[in-house]
């Protein structure tokens, strides 16, 4: 499959709820991570750690989509456009909007980088 059907899939089954699957089947194990913020992270354990950590953080779904996703076939690299509506375990709602340009290898994500608006600490913490 191409980079936009990779890409495509893989936010077609995060948006069925299937997370745990679409990153096994859609990520290296030598992929490498980088958050909005700066945060490396190396290897698909510690991005599978990451997005446990997310999870827990996170009360309530409201929704979420995606507004595009594009991919240039011949350099691999493939661009998403995000958004989640979510409630933190704190009780703070909010929609986050997110890209998300990613590198594949061989029908994987082989480096990721997201693009968003950090939210202020206290909205984050659950």
């Amino acid at each position: 499959m191409s980079c936009l059907e990779n890409a495509s899939k893989l936010y077609q089954m995060i948006g069925q709820g299937q997370v745990a699957e679409a990153f096994e089947q859609f990520y290296h194990d030598d992929v490498v991570v980088q958050e909005a913020n700066g945060e490396v992270r190396n290897g698909k354990a510690a991005q599978r750690e990451a997005i446990k950590q997310w999870q827990g953080m996170v009360k309530e779904m409201h929704g979420g989509g995606v507004g595009c996703i594009t991919a240039n076939e011949e350099t691999g690299i493939a661009c998403v456009e995000s958004w989640t509506d979510i409630t933190f375990q704190n009780g703070h709602r909010n929609k986050l909007e997110e890209v998300a340009v990613q590198h594949w290898q061989d029908g994987k994500i082989i480096k990721e980088r997201f693009y968003y608006n950090v939210p202020p600490q206290a909205e984050q913490q659950g």
